[in-house]
């Protein structure tokens, strides 16, 4: 694997993809976006995966395309080689991202693509499509206004201006923004409990939450009872019992 992409995957299925341009704060070049599509394709056929877990080396996450590949060859077209975006919305995983540092624009929709945010007190949000002059294609100008609403999405987009981490977590950008030395512990730490779920279980789960999403409410709710009633035909009270069982035990640890 090229190193401008780091992967670990521990015992636990977590599979952590680590963007590794530092020197560059992990600007997204064609490189790596195709790298980046191309190992996403792999862990999503890899059955030791539980979660994936998206994060930037050298304390940022990601500062968006590589400006000085743009000024040099132009805005690239989109396609299934190199839009990570995609690659991301295909996984049948559950997956974080862990921000450090900034995500703008490019590296922003990279973050979003991700089924949860974390974040470190420190980090900072931004859009710049409209000072860079282009219009986003990897789904920021209609995702940002379902996740925060149209004004205040507008208000980041047409202004282009930064948002620090708690912020973002108010404006419900973000699932959390946590201290700076805590953001790997809270991340690995969830990615463990995601983890221990039963995996045929969370990947129906978020297919279920995923698809809905797309729908008016009223034929989501036809969807989920749908799905919801084929689901049951194939349980046993065995399983539900041994279910209930683990999930009391479970509780009982958390008190």
């Amino acid at each position: 694997m090229s190193n401008i992409l780091l992967l670990e995957q521990s015992e636990h299925g977590i599979a952590t993809v680590t963007l590794n341009r530092p020197e560059v704060m992990n600007a997204l070049n064609s490189a790596l976006r195709e790298a980046l599509v191309q190992l996403l394709q792999q862990l999503a056929k890899d059955s030791r995966v539980r979660v994936l877990v998206l994060r930037g080396a050298n304390q940022t996450f990601c500062a968006g395309l590589d400006l000085k590949e743009l000024s040099t060859h132009g805005l690239p077209l989109s396609g299934l080689h190199n839009d990570p975006v995609a690659a991301l919305a295909a996984m049948p995983w559950p997956t974080i991202a862990a921000v450090q540092g900034v995500a703008v624009t490019g590296g922003l929709e990279l973050a979003l693509a991700c089924d949860m945010v974390l974040a470190s007190s420190s980090a900072r949000f931004a859009d710049t499509h409209v000072r860079m002059g282009v219009l986003p294609g990897w789904g920021l100008s209609q995702k940002l206004s379902r996740l925060v609403g149209q004004a205040r999405a507008m208000e980041l987009s047409m202004s282009g201006n930064f948002m620090g981490a708690a912020q973002a977590e108010r404006w419900g950008l973000i699932n959390r923004c946590v201290p700076n030395d805590t953001l790997d512990e809270q991340t690995f730490a969830l990615a463990k409990d995601i983890a221990t779920a039963p995996p045929e279980m969370a990947q129906a789960y978020k297919r279920l939450i995923g698809d809905g999403y797309k729908l008016p409410m009223g034929e989501a709710l036809v969807l989920e009872q749908q799905r919801s009633q084929a689901w049951a035909r194939q349980l046993s009270a065995a399983s539900l019992s041994d279910s209930s069982s683990a999930v009391r035990l479970r509780a009982r640890q958390q008190d």
